[in-house]
């Protein structure tokens, strides 16, 4: 089972905020989730825009995680580190 860190769309038009979950790869963008490690609400003030639970995401990357292009930037941005996996 290949799992992806990537974010699923919730809210409503032109107000969306998005729950950065780890997924099994072969499930739609919005299908059931392993676990839900944070969100990210764009609209939202700097402080409260992106909260993670980085312990949590340490592990699944840890675990050989894969995150999304989107998430790899936004765990950057906000000092979660991020090594490069192995293969």
């Amino acid at each position: 089972m290949a799992v992806r860190l990537r974010l699923k769309r919730m809210g409503r038009s032109h107000r969306a905020y998005y729950r950065l979950q780890a997924v099994d790869g072969r499930v739609p963008r919005d299908g059931r989730a392993l676990e839900e490690l944070g969100r990210y609400d764009p609209l939202e003030k700097k402080s409260d825009q992106f909260v993670v639970n980085k312990e949590r995401v340490q592990y699944w990357l840890g675990v050989g995680a894969q995150p999304s292009a989107t998430v790899l930037n936004l765990l950057k941005k906000h000092g979660v580190t991020v090594s490069k996996a192995k293969g």
